[in-house]
């Protein structure tokens, strides 16, 4: 899976020793969409970094083509100072190959969103403490913790994960939390993911209020 790539991309990251962001304009097909990465955040593939890009690419499936790769401000600066990146938190969009040319319809997207929450389990007790469900989870695995939003044209769910433990490491465990949205603009199919690491409450209410603003922000930027 994407998540187990990048989860073993990132712990490489982990061990190994001034952009600024705007919207910017993609052309799918015959339709042109305005992106643009959230506050704090810019993306990064103008770089042209071979490291950036494999980053990028563990990710997501091969079969989803990326409109947009970004890092924190401050994790930007210490790459171009050449120090190691923290990549607390990273942000993507994508969108399947196959659909890039075509206008995706409400009913495609509906069979979209079926197959990719189908692929993440159900729902969990709300009242299970987000550590412990998640320590009794196999690691590297990424569950289904909630849900955001649920419109015809948007749906967003948080997803958690604790990381694999790297060998002989006495450090404690870690925990990867990200959200999920699938949104049709204009005809076609996004898929946004906004990625933090798990120190404490307030990360569970950042990732929420982030992901809610993105979504506001693209559908601003997009509209006829």
């Amino acid at each position: 899976m994407p998540q187990v790539r990048f989860l073993a991309a990132l712990l490489a990251v982990f061990s190994s020793s001034g952009v600024l962001a705007a919207p910017f304009a993609v052309q799918l097909g015959d339709t042109r969409l305005a992106l643009d990465a959230p506050p704090g955040f810019s993306d990064v593939q103008a770089m042209g970094s071979p490291r950036l890009l494999e980053l990028a690419e563990a990710l997501t499936s091969a079969s989803n083509s990326i409109l947009l790769f970004a890092l924190e401000d401050a994790d930007v600066r210490r790459f171009t100072l050449g120090d190691s990146l923290e990549l607390r938190r990273y942000v993507i969009a994508v969108t399947p190959k196959e659909l890039q040319t075509a206008r995706v319809t409400l009913a495609a997207f509906r069979g979209l969103v079926a197959d990719s929450l189908r692929e993440l389990g159900p729902l969990p007790d709300p009242k299970a403490e987000l550590r412990p469900y998640l320590d009794a989870q196999p690691k590297g695995r990424v569950s289904l913790l909630g849900e955001l939003r649920r419109e015809q044209e948007v749906v967003a769910v948080i997803q958690g994960a604790r990381l694999p433990d790297p060998p002989r490491s006495r450090e404690p465990p870690r925990y990867l939390l990200s959200s999920s949205t699938l949104m049709l603009i204009r005809g076609k199919a996004l898929n946004l993911a906004i990625y933090t690491s798990h120190n404490g409450p307030e990360d569970v209410e950042w990732l929420r209020t982030v992901t809610l603003r993105w979504i506001e922000e693209l559908q601003r930027l997009n509209l006829r």
